[in-house]
């Protein structure tokens, strides 16, 4: 069973700092493109960021500018760092793994609270 595994959520005021990790099997790393989700309460699962093998990188236009995803292949670990974060960033934040044609991947979710 394919397990992805997030840390590095938290409570932070606004304006702080989060990096959020997510570690993940090398069969999967190296052949999937890795992205972070996230989910408010009464919200659907939006899109945050994503990075595929390459290095090619995908962000909502909400968090441009503030957060940025990047892929350690010696780890096989991704992250999402978090700048000059909002209140209304505040959300379940959730690991996945996808390729086309391929079952798609989770974690099990790390909750982000930006409050003062």
């Amino acid at each position: 069973q394919v397990q992805l595994v997030e840390s590095g959520g938290g409570l932070v005021q606004p304006g702080g700092s989060l990096r959020l990790s997510c570690d993940a099997p090398g069969s999967i790393f190296s052949i999937y493109t890795m992205g972070w989700y996230r989910q408010a309460p009464g919200a659907q699962r939006e899109l945050v960021a994503s990075i595929t093998t390459g290095g090619i990188t995908v962000y909502t236009d909400s968090v441009k500018g503030r957060f940025t995803v990047s892929r350690d292949s010696a780890k096989n670990t991704v992250y999402l760092q978090m700048n000059s974060l909002k209140p209304e960033d505040t959300a379940v934040y959730y690991c996945n793994a996808r390729r086309p044609f391929a079952v798609s991947y989770w974690g099990q979710g790390t909750q982000v609270t930006v409050s003062p």
